[in-house]
């Protein structure tokens, strides 16, 4: 008689944290907006939580292999550009919206591990739940569609790289070394709005930092430890449920019958594509 392995409810809790954080940060974040600049607010709120993470986790970059050197820095590019265009598809399309097509990264890179054609069939639905939410008739900003797409692709480069931070040698110290090669990146298209800065804004900034930033992302690293990539993906079809709630109840997001069922479609067919990629 098998015995069956209890089930880790660790992953599960970590990437509902990371997610509740995240989406709380946007909300956060977007009060800055009309001051600083979607550019400028995705930056600074990297750099302070580049400086918290250094801090407490200090990585030893004298140690760093060439290797190490090279994951943190091709993840800390995907964290920057991540970030940047989700911050400008939120300041575009309701929130519900720009996370659902933020989670078509993780859904896609799960996409390619399955095996069989026939469960390749949940990408077409997939995909009418992305008609239904973007379609021509939908009357949302196009440049706002086009941020979430491109900020699910290096979402989906994201995916990747939490599970190789997570199981590497370094772990977190990485994973502060990579939110400071972000900071880095995106820096140098900022300088000017560094005059902007009041008391106020640093202290918004400074808790997205910790609250969007530096817990998810160490939850995120943490729950691939403990899993993988395949299943993080599945657990990262919580975002759009949660981002869409927030929405609606903190930013007063107005969601169609259309869109919310375009959210639905996305997010089961994303979860189903990736729990049948995971070994079992």
């Amino acid at each position: 008689m098998r015995t069956q392995q209890p089930i880790d409810v660790r992953p599960v809790l970590l990437v509902l944290i990371g997610s509740l954080g995240i989406q709380s940060s946007a909300l956060i974040s977007s009060t800055l907006f009309a001051q600083l600049g979607t550019v400028a607010v995705s930056t600074f709120r990297l750099v302070l939580a580049s400086a918290i993470m250094l801090v407490v986790f200090r990585p030893p970059l004298r140690r760093f292999s060439r290797a190490r050197w090279m994951n943190a820095g091709v993840y800390g590019v995907a964290l920057a550009a991540m970030n940047q265009f989700y911050f400008a598809a939120v300041d575009r399309i309701p929130l519900g919206v720009a996370v659902t097509l933020d989670f078509l990264g993780p859904a896609c890179v799960s996409f390619f591990g399955l095996r069989h054609s026939k469960e390749r069939h949940w990408a077409i639905v997939a995909f009418v739940g992305v008609v239904l939410i973007a379609g021509p008739s939908s009357g949302l900003d196009r440049l706002g569609i086009l941020f979430g797409l491109l900020a699910g692709a290096f979402f989906g480069l994201y995916t990747v790289y939490a599970e190789r931070l997570g199981k590497a040698e370094g772990g977190l110290g990485d994973l502060a070394t990579s939110v400071s090669v972000a900071a880095l990146v995106a820096l140098p298209f900022t300088f000017q709005e560094v005059t902007a800065l009041d008391l106020h804004a640093v202290a918004v900034l400074a808790i997205a930092a910790l609250v969007g930033v530096v817990i998810p992302y160490v939850a995120d690293t943490l729950a691939a430890r403990y899993s993988s990539a395949a299943v993080v993906g599945t657990l990262f079809a919580l975002d759009p449920v949660v981002g869409s709630l927030l929405g609606w109840l903190v930013a007063g997001d107005s969601l169609t019958v259309r869109m919310v069922t375009g959210i639905a479609f996305v997010t089961v067919a994303g979860a189903v594509m990736t729990w049948r990629s995971t070994p079992r």
